[in-house]
């Protein structure tokens, strides 16, 4: 299983969310560089990144930090939060970034995916975030009338080329509170397109627990932050 340590930005600092809410952030570090070579230092071999502000109101206010995140670190680093045009794809590419993930657009233009999947092969992942099943958007601030099942199973209709599902479930995000493995069961079984689970790892017994049952990825966050999950521990654990 492939463990993705995350970094959410926030006005250019690193930054953990508790439930999505911006107003329980918690800053770890104003020089999110800085916290993406610890990360590669300590054995990471691929990176999560987040424009929360981009996430909230679409203008990309981190490029700056994006573009020192890519300068400092040699992995794969793939960006979530505001991609919702083809000039956000296509310059966000053209910076570096090995993949996007898609949330907002992906639900309300779902054929507009499909086509910037099938224009960017194995470049685009759909993020699929969702509160009791249903899916949010505009950075986890509206709640939608679609369920997660629906919309994935929607856009495996449309495309065969999404590279991944981000699945995030937002009572459990930044909580320690282990993953939902009901709800990611229930995802993974409706689609065959690749899941990584977001939300709630707290050790590596979660890390195992989901390796075990196959699950393809994990992005791990406040654990790794907080100290309850050292990243050498987690990688082990991926590998069981």
């Amino acid at each position: 299983m492939l463990i993705w340590p995350a970094i959410d930005l926030l006005d250019g600092k690193c930054v953990r969310l508790k439930q999505g809410d911006y107003q329980r952030a918690t800053e770890y570090g104003a020089d999110p560089a800085v916290v993406a070579r610890q990360w590669v230092d300590q054995g990471a071999e691929r990176l999560h990144l987040v424009d929360l502000d981009a996430a909230r109101n679409g203008s990309p206010r981190n490029r700056a930090a994006l573009e020192a995140i890519l300068s400092a670190v040699k992995v794969p680093c793939q960006v979530g939060g505001g991609v919702r045009d083809g000039q956000s794809i296509a310059e966000l590419l053209a910076m570096g970034m090995h993949r996007l993930i898609v949330g907002t657009a992906a639900l309300k233009r779902p054929a507009w995916f499909a086509q910037m999947c099938d224009t960017y092969p194995g470049q685009l992942c759909v993020g699929i975030d969702a509160r009791d099943g249903w899916v949010a958007t505009d950075g986890w601030l509206q709640v939608s009338q679609t369920r997660a099942v629906d919309l994935a199973q929607d856009l495996r209709t449309r495309t065969a080329n999404i590279a991944g599902l981000i699945y995030t479930d937002i009572s459990r995000d930044g909580m320690l509170s282990g993953p939902n493995i009901e709800q990611l069961a229930e995802i993974e079984q409706a689609t065959d397109i690749p899941v990584i689970a977001s939300g709630g790892v707290a050790n590596a017994d979660d890390v195992a627990r989901l390796a075990r049952r196959g699950t393809h990825a994990c992005i791990i966050g406040r654990a790794l932050y907080e100290g309850t999950l050292r990243l050498a521990d987690a990688i082990r654990a991926s590998r069981s």
